[in-house]
């Protein structure tokens, strides 16, 4: 059995009097695709948010490789280049070429020099189809086309994680397509990931493991065929049943 890359211990996380996360508890092992599937508003964002230590949590512990980076004095900046995170909006600087947008973190952050940050992400551009465009803006390329620049400047930081916090929900539903179909290369090169989406088929089809978040909490886990074929707790199987049915 593979120690596990990350593990969150008793996560909990309130916004004044309003707790969003309760008592979150699950591990991720090396090339996992561990999706987290549930209904708005069930903390599923907010979990990767603070998995990725844009937010604080209020208790618990998320152990990286056995050691707390939710402790004070952990170097957020260097912990995120090893779990990078894509978000539903992009997140691309608007003044930046496709190409610079994939090697300033690179420059900044691993301190690598001009060519090595420009071959890394020159490789993953290719990857990811997207090497013809390297001299455009983000305003001259369609949403899904700025999803895989995102995926690919994530890559480029050669993280140990990847963390996709619903990426395809900005996009014109044409445009779904191309970004899951990336993602799925990556689960089969071995990336492990934590999804936080609401493409069913993806969950079922690509996901190593399945959490169902209901109210702040982890309602339900298991392998997609535990989840997808019979789900024990009735809020996964009322949430399951329109996409079951289909």
């Amino acid at each position: 059995m593979n120690e596990p890359i990350l593990e969150v211990r008793h996560l909990s996380k309130s916004f004044g009097a309003n707790v969003v996360l309760r008592d979150i508890d699950f591990t991720v092992a090396p090339g996992d695709v561990t999706t987290v599937i549930g209904p708005s508003g069930s903390g599923k964002s907010t979990l990767l948010r603070c998995i990725n230590l844009l937010e604080t949590p209020t208790s618990g512990e998320i152990l990286f490789h056995g050691k707390n980076v939710a402790d004070r004095g952990v170097n957020a900046a260097a912990y995120r280049s090893k779990v990078g995170m894509v978000f539903q909006s992009f997140n691309l600087f608007n003044n930046m070429t496709v190409l610079d947008n994939c090697t300033v973190g690179q420059r900044k952050v691993l301190k690598r020099d001009a060519e090595t940050a420009r071959r890394s992400a020159m490789r993953y551009l290719e990857q990811v189809g997207m090497a013809p465009y390297i001299n455009a803006k983000p305003r001259q390329i369609s949403g899904g086309q700025k999803q895989r620049v995102a995926i690919a400047r994530a890559l480029a930081m050669e993280p140990e994680v990847l963390l996709f916090d619903e990426p395809t929900s900005a996009l014109d539903p044409e445009m779904v397509g191309e970004v899951l179909s990336v993602m799925r290369d990556l689960a089969q090169r071995g990336m492990t990931m934590i999804v936080v989406t609401h493409e069913m088929a993806f969950a079922r089809d690509v996901s190593s493991h399945v959490v169902f978040m209901d109210g702040g909490v982890i309602a339900e886990e298991g392998t997609p065929q535990q989840l997808f074929e019979a789900p024990k707790n009735p809020r996964t199987q009322e949430f399951l049943s329109r996409f079951r049915s289909a």
